[in-house]
């Protein structure tokens, strides 16, 4: 069974909620209003800070909703209808309540003839959702994506923008039940933890989080370009070369950033053979 918020029309014009068009509370209304003044201090031009004030609504309401519209209108002096053309045009922005975890699968052309289509499928009949609709419990929001600039570790899927790459159905299949089930998943590049969809869009408005400067911050694969051009002395037209290295030496400078590694439940237990759950590239 799947929650479906928001339904569209015989035009396809979505009919938002109710209690989404609720006002924000005073206690609710006062922090927003703090939290926007910060926002609106980096922009000479206010209007420049609809797309984080957007991400700012999102990070309490858990998506863009009707009074979100409104207190970004209001604010920055436009209409409801130029906030909603904003809202949605970009796919970061939801207009339904999304699940705790958004988990798109890339099935772009690449990622795709590796085992994307595959991935999306097995996803949808576990998980017994389609492309963004969410799971009975509200943990998790499926749905397809395009490119996600990673097609060195296809086929890759994101959990709230974070990489999880080299994926099989198998893999996937567990990664989203320990999410639903709250186990610790981790991607090896950037931070510790997945954050929630809430915590996720607060970071996107322009508040930073603590998990800035957790892990790696490129694998392995990546890197390879680097590593052949240290092995080999090259250096862009008017740059000096990089001093040359040995293709062992200029290895072992990037071994071990992206093996890609899902925390069991039991660590003690974990088998060297478990296939790589993730890899991690820090968007901020």
């Amino acid at each position: 069974m799947t929650i479906k918020f928001g339904r569209q029309d015989s035009f396809g014009h979505l009919k938002l909620s109710a209690e989404s068009k609720e006002p924000y509370s005073e206690e609710t209304l006062e922090a927003l209003t703090a939290d926007a003044a910060q926002i609106l201090e980096r922009y000479p031009q206010k209007r420049s800070a609809l797309l984080p004030l957007l991400h700012l609504v999102q990070s309490v309401d858990g998506y863009v909703t009707g009074r979100g519209i409104n207190f970004c209108a209001d604010l920055l002096e436009l209409t409801r209808a130029e906030v909603s053309g904003v809202a949605t045009f970009y796919t970061q922005y939801k207009r339904h309540p999304s699940g705790e975890y958004n988990v798109g699968v890339c099935t772009n052309t690449l990622c795709a003839i590796m085992g994307g289509d595959q991935i999306f499928d097995q996803l949808s009949e576990h998980l017994d959702v389609g492309h963004d609709e969410t799971t009975e419990d509200g943990k998790v929001t499926l749905e397809h994506l395009e490119c996600n600039a990673a097609c060195d570790y296809a086929p890759v899927l994101m959990v709230n923008w974070e990489f999880f790459d080299n994926q099989t159905p198998e893999s996937a299949t567990k990664l989203v039940d320990d999410l639903r089930a709250g186990n610790p998943v981790r991607p090896t590049r950037g931070p510790d933890r997945v954050c929630s969809f809430k915590e996720v869009s607060r970071l996107l408005a322009g508040f930073p989080d603590d998990h800035a400067n957790e892990g790696p911050g490129a694998g392995k694969a990546s890197l390879r370009g680097l590593e052949v051009a240290r092995a080999e002395g090259w250096a862009a037209p008017g740059e000096e070369p990089t001093p040359t290295t040995t293709p062992d030496e200029a290895g072992a400078q990037v071994e071990g950033l992206a093996p890609g590694r899902h925390i069991p439940a039991d660590e003690d237990n974990a088998s060297d053979e478990t296939p790589p759950h993730s890899a991690h590239e820090k968007g901020e």
